[in-house]
């Protein structure tokens, strides 16, 4: 996700300051790990230095003066061609983990092992995603949904590449 167009998103409903926008972030999008604030400004600032945002109020308060942003046009039109662009399919062409599979063949290791032990942190992921989409939101849920899929299908090639693993030995052994 850009962090960029996801504040222009935001700043699309309301214009606000920076801790507000923080805020609303880490409620949407950051699940358990939030933006750092320097991250926030950071971002705030390239926005504002390409013409994406701009300063609508300068408001004083308790600490330093708190600046308020809003979107530009141009803010705009970026959000809406990023919302119109697709995002490219990861196919994981080749994965650590396979590299993993292979380097333990070359070398006389037991890739069984790094695969049995990987099916179980797959596992363990999975009953965390499925508790957490159990208690949480329709967003939780959908998020949870996705991550799930996709260590689905990593658990089917786990399985698909021990059932090939004598296979794959050979042809890494070069026999």
């Amino acid at each position: 996700m850009t962090l960029g167009q996801t504040f222009l998103g935001l700043l699309e409903t309301r214009s606000q300051h920076g801790y507000d926008l923080k805020r609303a972030y880490d409620e949407r999008f950051a699940g358990p790990r939030p933006l750092a604030y320097g991250q926030v400004y950071a971002t705030l600032s390239r926005l504002l230095k390409h013409g994406l945002v701009e300063v609508e109020a300068i408001e004083a308060g308790a600490g330093p003066e708190r600046k308020r942003y809003t979107v530009t046009d141009s803010g705009v039109t970026d959000v809406e061609q990023w919302l119109a662009t697709p995002e490219n399919p990861e196919p994981y062409l080749q994965s650590t983990l396979y590299t993993k599979v292979v380097l333990a063949l070359l070398t006389g290791r037991s890739a069984d092992g790094i695969l049995d032990v990987q099916r179980a942190e797959h596992l363990r992921r999975m009953r965390e995603l499925t508790r957490r989409k159990t208690d949480g939101d329709l967003s939780d849920q959908l998020i949870c949904d996705h991550a799930l899929f996709h260590l689905e299908a990593d658990l089917r090639w786990l399985e698909l590449t021990a059932a090939r693993l004598n296979d794959l030995a050979d042809e890494v052994r070069g026999r």
